[in-house]
């Protein structure tokens, strides 16, 4: 392919995506066209095509791309160093790298990247969080959360990863009506195993193959609500606040006592991160009254972090931070702590229907 034809199909795809994108963010009638007939069949399709294969094969995508990237910059190198030899070949390469990148950027945005334009779920839901005394919200809410733990701690009991999964998924099917039948929900262990601990990722939705992936080695008391996690993505859930809330919304919902202190559990940690960063006496008051198995779920998530802490999970997370701001989301990886409000705020709306409505 020559030059020209390069130049007009890297100019097709650049002005495709700029296209898409401002058509999802003009109306809310065209997410709903986008989720219905291009997201949400082909989350299906993927659902259904990797369902039976019992390894990620996400992760092997990704440790492919990887591998690739690698040859690639290796191949820059050697190009850059004969540049005025291969000049030709050079400026080739970076016309195919620019079509390469806006290919798959266009190929994201159609497969998932178009749920990052959906309205929050607390408007869906009409939950009103336009309240402006947020450190009172906190304080209420962390004594809420205490007080949920002290319950279900003495019914909380260790399960392994494959009967969570199957719960979890079990309570979709249950509480999040005909989507859940017709696109289906399936978490995999992750082939990353502990390394994900270094990066700082207890789980992962894949784009490309539309599978969520969690490292089953987290503690036993972290996985169902990190699953239900990674399960509301693949409803098309993007923005990370609203998967936590959709999850935590889901586990409460149940009578299920680990999926229910798993929530209360990892929405706690968020919520009392947010209150310590305010006012530090108070949330050391009230964590005060926590019961003893939580306190040494604590212990043990700090050991973990102690062992596995280092510069790949610092350069991960900046790198996260960073995908999540390009993708509509402003807040970056603070956008997780933001459950505290809303979760709260739907707490006190008492709403307790019978079906979840998932948009």
């Amino acid at each position: 392919m020559g030059y020209k034809k390069k130049l007009i199909l890297l100019a097709v795809l650049v002005i495709s995506i700029a296209s898409f994108s401002y058509v999802l963010s003009a109306s809310d009638k065209y997410i709903l066209f986008y989720d219905t007939y291009i997201f949400g069949p082909y989350q299906s399709l993927r659902n259904k095509a990797f369902f039976f294969i019992p390894f990620s094969v996400g992760d092997i995508v990704y440790l492919l791309l990887g591998m690739g990237l690698l040859v690639g910059i290796l191949k820059w190198f050697f190009h850059i160093a004969t540049v005025k030899k291969n000049g030709d070949r050079w400026i080739k390469g970076v016309l195919k790298l620019l079509i390469g990148t806006a290919t798959v950027c266009l190929l994201f945005l159609m497969g998932w990247g178009g749920n990052y334009y959906k309205r929050p779920l607390n408007s869906y839901w009409h939950i009103n969080t336009a309240v402006s005394n947020h450190d009172s919200i906190l304080v209420k809410f962390d004594r809420f959360l205490v007080q949920q733990l002290n319950v279900y701690a003495p019914q909380y009991h260790s399960e392994p990863f494959a009967e969570s999964e199957t719960n979890t998924e079990k309570y979709y099917r249950m509480y999040a009506g005909s989507v859940s039948a017709v696109r289906g929900v399936h978490v995999k262990p992750s082939l990353f195993g502990n390394l994900m601990h270094y990066l700082g990722i207890q789980g992962y939705y894949n784009p490309l193959t539309g599978e969520a992936q969690v490292n089953s080695n987290l503690p036993s008391f972290m996985l169902p609500f990190v699953i239900a996690h990674e399960m509301a993505h693949q409803y098309g859930i993007a923005a990370e606040d609203d998967a936590n809330l959709l999850a935590y919304v889901l586990s409460v919902r149940t009578a299920d006592a680990n999926l229910r202190y798993s929530a209360y559990f990892n929405i706690w940690l968020y919520t009392h991160s947010m209150l310590r960063s305010r006012d530090t006496v108070i949330a050391n008051d009230i964590k005060a009254e926590l019961n003893a198995v939580s306190l040494a779920h604590i212990d043990t998530l700090r050991a973990l972090r102690r062992k596995y802490r280092g510069e790949f999970s610092k350069y991960s997370m900046k790198t996260y931070d960073s995908y999540l701001k390009l993708n509509n989301q402003k807040d970056g990886i603070e956008s997780y702590d933001k459950v505290a409000i809303s979760a709260y705020l739907w707490e006190l709306s008492n709403r307790r229907d019978s079906i979840i409505r998932i948009p």
